[in-house]
């Protein structure tokens, strides 16, 4: 009884030792990183199947959905982006310029200042919905995938330009605006009024 289970267990063992040489000896024939369009991407099986990474990476398809960016310059503040989002990671606020500020890139007019305009990657879903709707398509989803920190709060980005104290500036201008809007009103109003009691 014992002979046979010390037969047994070499055997187990020499299997696990036989298998564990083949794939030292397979290191020799590397894998080789192809597009993932390829036909036969998925039938590699000899060789190394652990991607050395950071040195080796996956090759990304063209359409994936990685990491959101926001070209500031062309957003003109619609809040479509946050509006459709169903998890609620996007947050923006917006000033309303005393004039047109500016152009995008595709030729729509900017009249609206963004203060704030944060993504938190931590909650995004990477559904795609918020790159769809921009009508000025200044939110796209880059082949960044890598994100690590330690903190969680660093994977709310910033993408606003605008300080707070440049923030505060506009919204003053804006207030003085309608100030004087209003007082033009209030006179041209009080000026009919008159005009009536005269007649």
């Amino acid at each position: 009884m014992i002979i046979k289970k010390t037969i047994n267990a070499v055997k187990t063992s020499w299997k696990g030792l036989f298998l564990t040489m083949k794939h030292i000896f397979a290191l020799n024939k590397r894998r080789k990183s192809i597009d993932i369009k390829s036909d036969n991407y998925f039938e590699q099986k000899e060789g190394t199947v652990t991607v050395q990474y950071p040195g080796e990476k996956l090759p990304v398809p063209e359409v994936g959905r990685y990491q959101l960016h926001v070209e500031i310059d062309d957003c003109i503040v619609c809040d479509l982006c946050a509006k459709i989002c169903p998890v609620d990671c996007i947050e923006i606020e917006s000033i309303k310029a005393t004039g047109a500020i500016g152009q995008t890139s595709d030729g729509s007019t900017k009249r609206l200042y963004a203060p704030k305009f944060d993504i938190d990657m931590a909650k995004c879903l990477y559904c795609g919905l918020c790159t769809v709707v921009c009508p000025t398509e200044c939110i796209t989803m880059t082949n960044q995938y890598d994100r690590s920190v330690t903190n969680i709060s660093e994977l709310t980005y910033r993408f606003s330009d605008m300080s707070p104290e440049e923030a505060e500036e506009k919204r003053k201008e804006l207030a003085l605006q309608q100030a004087e809007r209003q007082a033009a009103k209030e006179a041209a109003a009080k000026a009919v009024q008159q005009k009536k009691q005269e007649e």
